[in-house]
Parts: structure tokens; C-alpha cells; sequence
């Protein structure tokens, strides 16, 4: 084939894509009984792990854009799973706190991780192979979020 580079077995970015959606899959059951999705799953790690923090401190955390965060915020808090209110030092700064409610989900999500990794185990991926492939993400983000010329 004349475009070998356009085989899509050949493209880096179709793998991180297929297995950012299929983990994804993995979470949706254990989350729907929680009543989130798993955007609203990623805030609210942010949000465990820092309350009280502003719209663009999450956006920035989670690499996304403010104007994808907020609806997805005003959505939580129309579920009372946070609130917003403004800033009283700086009135154009949103801060994001847990209601009772979204600290309730942590205690009922933790231990959703080690179930996935109980998953991945049975099918014969180890917990070593596992940190050692988010090692290698976590560089590979560092350095696109760096501005890199690395894109494939």
C-alpha cells in the first residue's frame, strides 16, 4: 500500500482511543449506580481530592476546556452533588465545593478502582503491567501537554 502511515494499524492515537473508551465501558456500571457519569466521576476526583476550588482549576486538571466543564458542573448541581457559588476575593472566579451528597459517592466509589484491576487480573493483566502503562501515559501527557511536536 502507497499510504502504509494511513493503515489505522499503524496509528498509535487508534489504540489510546479504543482503550480510553473501552475502560470507560468498564466504569459505566458501577457508576450508573452511583447516578454519575463518568465525566462527573472524573470532577469528582478532582473535587475529593481538592474542595472548594474555581471552574478553571478543574478544567486545567482534567485537560479540558472551561466551556465543557461548566455545563457539566451546572448539571452536578442541579443533582446536589456540588455547589457553585462566587468567589469573595475574586467575584469572576467560580469556587466548586461537595455537598454532602458528592462526598457520600466517594465512600461508595472507592472501591471501584481495585474492581477494575480485579477485572483486568482475570484476564491476565497484572497490576505491575498496569502501573507500569500509566507511567508511560502520565510521560506521554506530560509531554504533549508540554506543547510537543509529538503527535501522531
Amino acid at each position: 500500500m502507497q499510504y502504509e502511515q494511513l493503515k489505522l494499524e499503524n496509528q498509535i492515537c487508534f489504540p489510546l482511543y479504543a482503550a480510553s473508551r473501552l475502560i470507560t465501558r468498564g466504569y459505566q456500571p458501577h457508576l450508573e449506580k452511583l447516578g454519575i457519569t463518568y465525566p462527573q466521576y472524573l470532577v469528582l476526583m478532582v473535587l475529593w481530592e481538592e474542595d472548594g476550588i474555581t471552574v478553571n482549576d478543574i478544567a486545567a486538571k482534567l485537560i479540558l476546556n472551561t466551556n465543557t466543564v461548566t455545563p457539566l458542573l451546572k448539571r452536578m448541581e442541579g443533582m446536589g452533588i456540588i455547589s457553585r457559588r462566587r468567589s469573595m476575593a475574586d467575584e469572576r472566579k467560580v469556587l466548586i465545593t461537595l455537598t454532602g451528597k458528592g462526598r457520600k459517592i466517594r465512600d461508595e466509589a472507592a472501591a471501584i478502582p481495585l474492581q477494575l484491576v480485579e477485572e483486568l487480573q482475570q484476564v491476565g493483566i497484572t497490576a505491575e503491567e498496569l502501573m507500569e502503562l500509566k507511567q508511560r501515559l502520565d510521560r506521554l501527557v506530560e509531554h504533549l501537554k508540554e506543547g510537543s511536536d509529538l503527535f501522531f
